[in-house]
C-alpha cells in the first residue's frame, strides 16, 4: 500500500488529527517526508480536517462524561489551534451539548444518590474530586453536587 492509501484506511474509520495521522504512518514503517506529504494530500482533498476531528472528538468525549477542561486539554495534545478548539466548543453549543452543568448533574445522578449525599460530607468531596477528575471546573462541580443533594 502506498502512504496515502494507508492514510486514508485510517481516516475511513474515524477521524484524525494531521500529527495524529503523521505519528501512526511513521509507526507502520512509513517514511516521515511520505507521510507528511499523504497527510498533506488527505488534507487537500478533504479527506483529512482537524477542524472536524477536533468537533468529533469533543462531540466524542462530552457524550462520555467528559467535561469541557479535559477536553480542551486533549485537543491541545494533537497541537489544534485555538480557533479549531473553540470551533469544536461552538458546535458542542450549537448541537445543545454543550450544558455542562446538565451534564455534570447527569454524571453525578447516575453515580451517587442524592440522598446519601445530603447525608454524607465525605461522599460530597468524592462527587466533587469525581467531577474534578473528568475534567468539570469547580464551580460547575460544587454546584452539582448542590444541586444533587437538593433534589
Amino acid at each position: 500500500m502506498t502512504p496515502a492509501q494507508r492514510a486514508l484506511s485510517l481516516l475511513v474509520r474515524r477521524e484524525h488529527s494531521q500529527l495524529e495521522l503523521r505519528r501512526k504512518l511513521v509507526a507502520k514503517g512509513v517514511e516521515t517526508e511520505d507521510a507528511d506529504a499523504a497527510v498533506e494530500r488527505m488534507t487537500r482533498e478533504g479527506w483529512q480536517d482537524d477542524a472536524r476531528f477536533a468537533a468529533s472528538l469533543a462531540r466524542s468525549r462530552a457524550g462520555n462524561g467528559y467535561g469541557p477542561l479535559r477536553i480542551e486539554a486533549e485537543l491541545a495534545m494533537h497541537q489544534l489551534d485555538s480557533a479549531q478548539v473553540a470551533a469544536a466548543f461552538e458546535a458542542l453549543d450549537e448541537d445543545g451539548e454543550g450544558d455542562w452543568q446538565a451534564r455534570a448533574c447527569d454524571l453525578l445522578a447516575r453515580r451517587y444518590d442524592g440522598a446519601a449525599l445530603q447525608a454524607d460530607p465525605a461522599l460530597r468531596r468524592k462527587a466533587v474530586d469525581f467531577l474534578l477528575r473528568r475534567g468539570f471546573g469547580g464551580e460547575v462541580a460544587y454546584a452539582a453536587v448542590r444541586r444533587l443533594r437538593e433534589a
